[in-house]
């Protein structure tokens, strides 16, 4: 299961509460279908719920959202996160350590 480090849980939990109310809030985490001249990519966003068949990962009260072919695609990793200068925000996928 995707797991978020310390940094990661906070940028989320930062981006979420800025962006939405919603109780049931989260950042979700989806793939992008692949173009004829690209690969599938992860794309992520703020939701308000998760959708019916998301995976749901929860670490105290941040939620992030994972749509089928992304938690595949994410099963065994960390994700992390960073902002820059100017207030990006940018998400790092790392193996898990075995």
């Amino acid at each position: 299961m995707l797991t978020l480090t310390d940094n990661a849980t906070a940028i989320v939990t930062t981006l979420v509460s800025r962006q939405t109310d919603a109780a049931d809030a989260g950042l979700r985490i989806h793939s992008t279908p692949a173009g004829p001249e690209s690969e599938a990519r992860l794309a992520a966003g703020v939701a308000e719920h998760p959708e019916p068949e998301d995976q749901v990962v929860e670490l105290s009260s941040t939620r992030v959202f994972v749509d089928a072919p992304a938690s595949a695609a994410l099963d065994d990793k960390i994700l992390d996160a960073g902002v820059d200068e100017a207030g990006a925000v940018s998400f790092t996928v790392l193996p898990q350590a075995v």
